[in-house]
């Protein structure tokens, strides 16, 4: 292995009256691309400040080959004293070049000459993106990079990360730019570090083999493994098991909620009104939406039954707050109507957690000060409530103020959930959140007995939750289908690949109209889902025997055959899928 560009051995670090962690032996190669996962308060964020060389460690040695630029992209840029975001970009002594840093703003689509004070957290988080890059850095260092930008930024930021010839070390929720971009795996658990030269993708397969590995070796012992609560309550393997589950659930609601759609992008139940099983919570016909001279809404027709999970996208500023708005009554469309449900009692979740009382305790905001909290008519005990949400016992008293942005984040979900209501609103609910705690407020969405409206960047978490992605492009159109992002994007990007087609085949060319697929396109249609189970089956075998973390220095021949197969099945599966999707758009339009 060659030697790495940065590295640090045997470190540790006090926090409070005791190690936060100690004896971490971490490295990062040239061209490394490292997930760095942990639980929220594990340690994840001071590690890469120990690594960019912000924070002294109580032990261990940094070392760092010379020459080497590390880089450090924060959660929150420090702005203070700055009048202007250049003024940010364009600061202190490593400073990029002013014409690098305006070049990557203007990709990103910021404005620079926007005040600090005033600009927003997607446009202060654009700000340090563009900073950082500008830098020509050698190792990149990500603190939840994703964190307040739209699709359209994340696409580019991976794009942009793709082509990156350095190094990077990222802290992320966003399950789908980990999966897309990491080759290599940092685990911090329980105070120990451990590496996996697999991605983010096999990660779930790793730990439950970590685990398993652990449990055993406590059996032989005779010794009952000491995890922590959390772990010994819910279980890997069973929370796996469980969201497997929901998952399952989740494509029944899409299969039965396509079969309550018109034709594609219509949205109309054909089904009846007074149904029970189909009851409108919304009901939108025509409804349109303009400021001055631009249109946001155009022609809406969508109707929301119980138990619906709608996701809402588009880029900043595409009009999904004004959606979100119409939706829930709060505003009147300029034309058509949208009604709402007398029995409607909402509860709506947005970004206020940080207007949440700082002196007020955890107690204070769930249960108003007491033992007890009614929870969707059933009483339940503060402690055993909030242990539901991760919380230890122990925390009951803490101050708001003290809890870090994603115990916040869990705190609030925890005081709205216990409230009785019909509709959830939420938006963007996983900013700040870890994996973690993602997989928890999955679980509680799919337990909901009401509708639920999401607004979210986060492409896998609308792929586990939400039962019809809505899609605003700025324009006023709405572009709606069955399913979650993956879905929404598969269709747009069928659409855009059939109208460049259209506008390159010259008229006199055109083929003649097909009333059915040809015989080739109907057996790849058949039997294409039977072959990407195949791979699915292939690449999860062979990434979890790549999981093992000592087979690349056993056998590095097989780890070499290995990842050379799971890229071909990769490859091979995204065709079959694309094609799949091809198909299936061309029998759509066939009818």
């Amino acid at each position: 292995m060659a030697a790495p560009v940065l590295a640090y051995e045997n470190l540790g670090l006090v926090q409070g009256s005791g190690w936060l962690f100690r004896g971490l032996d971490i490295y990062v190669g040239a061209r490394d691309r490292l997930a760095l996962i942990g639980r929220n308060g594990a340690g994840k964020t001071t590690l890469l400040k120990l690594l960019a060389g912000q924070v002294d460690a109580d032990e261990g040695r940094r070392t760092i080959q010379p020459g080497t630029r590390v880089v450090m992209l924060e959660q929150e840029p420090r702005m203070a004293g700055c009048v202007t975001l250049m003024d940010y970009v364009l600061g202190g002594d490593d400073a990029p070049a002013r014409h690098e840093a305006e070049a990557i703003a203007d990709q990103l689509g910021i404005d620079l000459s926007r005040e600090a004070a005033t600009a927003s957290g997607g446009e202060r988080r654009r700000a340090g993106i563009a900073r950082a890059l500008a830098q020509d850095p050698d190792v990149l260092l990500l603190d939840e990079p994703t964190n307040h930008l739209d699709i359209h930024a994340i696409e580019w930021l991976e794009e942009w990360l793709n082509r990156y010839r350095g190094a990077f070390v990222v802290i992320s929720h966003d399950r789908t730019f980990l999966t897309r971009l990491t080759k290599q795996t940092l685990w911090l658990d329980r105070g120990n570090m451990r590496r996996a030269e697999i991605g983010f993708g096999g990660f779930d397969a790793w730990t439950e083999q970590v685990y398993a590995e652990e449990q055993r070796a406590a059996e032989k012992l005779d010794a009952r493994l000491k995890l922590e609560e959390h772990w010994l309550q819910r279980g890997v393997t069973g929370r796996r098991r469980r969201n497997q589950g929901r998952l399952t659930k989740l494509i029944e609601m899409r299969a039965e909620r396509a079969a309550m759609t018109g034709p594609a992008g219509a949205a109309n139940l054909t089904t009846a009104a007074d149904d029970s099983k189909t009851k409108v919570v919304i009901d939108a016909k025509g409804a349109s939406k303009s400021y001055g001279d631009r249109t946001i809404i155009r022609d809406l027709n969508l109707r929301v039954t119980r138990k619906d999970r709608i996701g809402i996208v588009g880029k900043n500023g595409a009009g999904k707050s004004t959606l979100l708005k119409l939706l829930t009554g709060e505003i009147e469309p300029d034309t058509g109507s949208i009604k709402l449900a007398k029995t409607i009692d909402p509860v709506i979740i947005d970004q206020q957690r940080s207007r949440m009382q700082p002196e007020k305790t955890v107690r204070d905001v769930v249960a108003d000060g007491g033992e007890w909290i009614d929870v969707l008519g059933a009483r339940k005990h503060i402690h055993g409530y909030l242990k539901e949400f991760l919380f230890e016992p122990t925390m009951v008293e803490a101050k708001v103020g003290t809890l870090s942005g994603g115990e916040r984040s869990r705190l609030l979900l925890a005081r709205e959930f216990a409230r009785p209501s019909n509709l959830m609103v939420l938006d963007e609910p996983t900013n700040d959140l870890d994996l973690e705690t993602l997989d928890l407020l999955q679980e509680v969405i799919a337990d909901y007995d009401g509708t639920v409206l999401i607004v979210s960047h986060d492409r896998d978490f609308l792929d586990r939750t939400v039962t019809m992605t809505i899609g605003l492009d700025g324009s006023g159109t709405v572009d709606m289908v069955v399913g979650g992002y993956a879905d929404w994007e598969a269709k747009r990007k069928v659409r855009t690949e059939a109208k460049k087609a259209a506008k390159a085949v010259p008229v006199a060319d055109a083929p003649k109209v097909r009333t059915k697929l040809s015989y080739k396109d109907q057996r790849d249609y058949d039997l294409l889902p039977k072959r990407i189970e195949e791979l699915d089956a292939a690449i999860a075998r062979d990434e979890a025997v790549l999981a093992d973390p000592d087979l690349y220095a056993k056998n590095p021949a097989k780890f070499d055959t290995l990842m050379a197969a799971i890229a071909k099945a990769r490859d091979e599966k995204d065709a079959a899928e694309l094609r799949w999707l091809e198909l299936a758009e061309m029998a759509e339009a066939l009818g």
